[in-house]
């Protein structure tokens, strides 16, 4: 099995080439930092885009939402999607607006949809949104009643093309532009999580588990 996602008309990076990575695991790793994807699928001839809470296992990609939402029906029903997720690193200072712009990682997914019927792949599936969201969280909880799996949709991506296009650094300024007296650098951002927050209604003496714990302060 190849370790990069083959080169093609769908996929290919076209616009400053140079940032694009296609081996798998650079996609996976941008995929697997962050929270939400943002779900590309055409609607009666219209492009719609929708954030999703999504975890991947292998080459699939697991998107879950309420079975009887909109998003979830379209996807059944549509041939293909698309994927992306992009994180933000840092403002990009330049010397100039032209050359001003953001450092990032981004990836970009495509894939046939395929709706999950099948209980126990269902319960699968929400367990891996689950870890993927909240570490170490789904053994903590009671099992999903009958019920709420019923309430909810799972749709399975398999990823059959796949690109990331990565920026970073300081500014790429043009040569003459490096006489201007005017600051130029890059601004970082972090998106991390801070503190827990107890639910007023906790059973008194209920401590958060050591995996909940550990999430406070991570950075994506």
């Amino acid at each position: 099995m190849s370790d990069k996602y083959e080169i093609s008309k769908k996929n290919r990076v076209r616009q400053i080439n140079r940032k694009a990575a296609y081996d798998k695991k650079t996609v996976h790793g941008i995929l697997d930092s962050a929270l939400l994807a943002s779900v590309a699928f055409v609607q009666d001839g219209q492009p719609v885009v929708v954030p999703m809470l999504y975890g991947r296992d292998g080459e699939t990609i697991y998107l879950h939402g309420a079975r009887k939402a909109r998003v979830i029906r379209l996807l059944e029903e549509t041939s293909t999607a698309c994927l992306n997720i992009t994180h933000v690193d840092a403002l990009v200072y330049a010397r100039s607006a032209f050359n001003s712009s953001m450092n990032y990682r981004s990836v970009t997914v495509f894939g046939t949809p395929r709706l999950i019927d099948d209980r126990e792949e269902k319960i699968r599936a929400l367990r891996i949104i689950t870890e993927s969201t909240l570490p170490g969280r789904w053994d903590e909880l009671r099992p999903p009643h009958d019920k709420e799996v019923k309430m909810t949709g799972v749709i399975a991506v398999t990823i059959e093309s796949a690109s990331a296009k990565i920026s970073s650094g300081m500014p790429d300024d043009e040569p003459e532009d490096y006489d201007i007296p005017v600051w130029a650098g890059i601004l970082p951002l972090t998106s991390a999580f801070t503190t827990l927050q107890s639910d007023d209604r906790l059973i008194e003496g209920v401590e958060a588990s050591a995996a909940v714990r550990a999430m406070q302060g991570k950075v994506l």
